[in-house]
């Protein structure tokens, strides 16, 4: 059995592998590629000192196109002491390469003008595939009787249809806490990125066939019909569907086999928000409110209503989000404080503990749909609640604590207010970046984030930021940082792999990862990004988490971050939807062309 790894074939089972990869030297790149006008750098490693030159060979012709010097970089990863920089920036031809550092090549890359202009539809299909109530990927209605409610004013057992959403990752759940972030930030991206940047090659349903509609508006449509539903009275919110009861084995959407209480596959318990900790057994959350929740409805809402207003077809419905995204808004401000979500025999949770965030983005983009000077005004003392409060610097956060991941509502403030709040607000991200600027410090590859549960969806929100931070201020010191992040997710890391399932088609990307269709269908669905790499103490310390040995990427790891591409962990390959759909606003914001 073998493993290719950036064109040498190691044997690991033979007795003299470490002595084989002793002199071994390893090349790790952003392997989708890079615009002409891109930062365009690559690292090398080894066990011993590296070369101090690297060449750029065109693919078709065999020429060197290209030679750099190899930057000595400080810092070790696990077994590996020596880290070298290859920057090759100033090349802009278009074309396919390869890295040749002596005898070993790096895998193909290509620059292009386009090279992020398909991103951000491959990452719907991923998307598509979540979808709850029809699904399109196995072409069947599943959780139909969505479900029945505990907690609130309706008598407990009330039907209420809580049908469609996202299932939330490899599980079955829903949440209004991620769901409502990735609604808006689907919409938003659609507000930022050029129109042509989205293609229109599927139906309302998720099915082949243009509609008229840009995909990614079909998505946040079906975002915005769920969340709908969770409010069926101005002073009603549901915020969850299904709880960790649903963690009992892979099955196929449509084939329930769980006993919420009302019969095997039948009806699923639907939480209230109350503002109150919630539990039906003895983990209770710790919520005591319902800002975050409301900021963020208000926020997809607000969007939805600006994005169609103006259409006559969808007047009506635009009115519709707009109402709710009023009501929702209105419990938030009822009820500041976090309503978290629930766990039933198992002690993980969304434990978000920040709410201020999103009401400054709610009441952003409300008034930004109505110029009500009341939300301005409202938006701006949420924002300076928010501050710079982040995960960003720091060691440790509990799970989604510091959710969405990065504050979204100080750059939709930001071109609202006079020049001492943009003052303000500009400082309030910077400070925020220059933690995770110094925390970058301690690896090779410059990354900002602790390897926490989820760490890839932080390195998104952390590249996302820094894009909108430039594209507030103008102020272009971050954008090596920027592109060492973006770069991370495809591939420059120490495992050489794209965090995106199926990305670049001809790359190394997670193969066995935690999701039905692995385990049952053996099928690889494009576009959903993994977890990620988490501290070897947060693997080592979960419940179900485990690995089949031997670990191919045993030689990468390090007590700083583990990753396996292993159905088995949960923890580091399990794809997310939230995680995907924030990494659209991502790539859309990075579109060429």
């Amino acid at each position: 059995m073998s493993l290719w790894l950036n064109g040498q074939t190691h044997h690991r089972d033979s007795a003299n592998t470490e002595i084989a990869q002793t002199s071994a030297r390893y090349i790790r790149l952003n392997q989708l590629g890079f615009a002409p006008a891109d930062i365009k750098t690559a690292i090398a490693f080894a066990r011993e000192p590296l070369p101090d030159e690297f060449s750029l060979v065109n693919v078709n012709t065999g020429a060197a196109v290209f030679k750099g010097k190899v930057t000595p970089v400080a810092g070790s990863w696990g077994e590996f002491k020596h880290h070298g920089d290859l920057d090759f920036t100033a090349f802009r031809s278009e074309g396919a390469y390869v890295i040749e550092l002596d005898s070993v090549r790096s895998p193909k890359f290509t620059i292009s003008r386009t090279v992020n202009a398909q991103l951000p539809d491959q990452l719907l299909e991923f998307m598509r595939q979540q979808r709850c109530g029809y699904n399109p990927y196995v072409d069947a209605a599943c959780h139909t009787f969505d479900g029945r409610t505990a907690f609130g004013p309706m008598p407990p057992g009330t039907y209420i249809d809580a049908s469609g959403g996202w299932h939330d990752a490899g599980d079955q759940l829903k949440y209004l806490l991620t769901a409502s972030n990735a609604t808006a930030q689907m919409l938003l991206a659609y507000q930022l990125a050029p129109k042509r940047a989205f293609a229109d090659n599927f139906n309302n349903l998720g099915q082949p066939g243009a509609n008229g509609t840009a995909d990614i508006l079909d998505e946040a449509l079906w975002g915005l019909a769920w969340m709908l539903r969770l409010h069926p009275a101005p002073d009603h919110l549901y915020h969850q569907v299904a709880d960790d009861r649903d963690h009992k084995g892979f099955r196929l959407p449509q084939n329930e086999t769980v006993d919420y209480g009302w019969g095997a596959g039948s009806y699923r318990v639907v939480y209230f928000a109350d503002g109150q900790p919630q539990g039906l057994r003895q983990y209770k959350s710790d919520s005591n409110g319902v800002a975050n929740l409301a900021g963020r409805y208000a926020a997809a809402m607000a969007l939805g209503y600006q994005i169609w207003k103006d259409d006559p077809r969808l007047r009506s419905f635009a009115l519709t989000l707009l109402q709710a995204g009023r009501e929702v808004y209105a419990l938030g401000q009822a009820k500041e404080g976090v309503q978290q979500g629930n766990s039933y025999g198992a002690p993980y949770r969304y434990a978000e503990t920040t709410w201020a965030d999103d009401m400054e983005w709610g009441a952003a983009e409300l008034f930004r749909a109505t110029r009500d000077a009341r939300y301005l005004r409202d938006a701006k003392r949420y924002a300076l609640l928010a501050g710079s409060e982040s995960w960003m610097g720091k060691d440790e956060a509990g799970h989604y604590q510091y959710y969405p991941f990065m504050n979204t509502g100080h750059f939709r403030l930001y071109d609202l207010v006079d020049a001492r709040t943009k003052k303000q607000l500009a400082a309030f991200y910077r400070e925020q970046i220059e933690r995770s600027l110094k925390r970058a410090g301690e690896n090779p590859y410059r990354i900002g984030v602790p390897f926490i549960w989820c760490s890839n969806n932080l390195v998104v929100a952390l590249a996302t930021q820094l894009l909108l931070y430039e594209r507030m201020t103008g102020d272009k010191r971050y954008q090596q940082f920027t592109s060492k992040q973006v770069d991370w997710l495809l591939g420059k890391n120490p495992w050489g792999v794209s965090m995106f399932t199926g990305i670049p088609a001809d790359g190394v990307y997670p193969k066995d990862v935690h999701l039905f269709t692995n385990a049952l269908l053996k099928k690889m669905v494009r576009g959903g990004l993994v977890d990620g790499p988490v501290y070897r103490k947060v693997f080592q310390s979960l419940r179900g988490v485990s690995i089949r040995e031997p670990d191919p990427l045993a030689a990468f790891q390090d007590d700083r971050a583990v990753y396996h591409d292993d159905i088995s962990d949960y923890s580091t390959n399990e794809p997310t939807m939230d995680g995907t759909a924030s990494a659209i606003l991502l790539f859309a914001l990075k579109h060429h062309g």
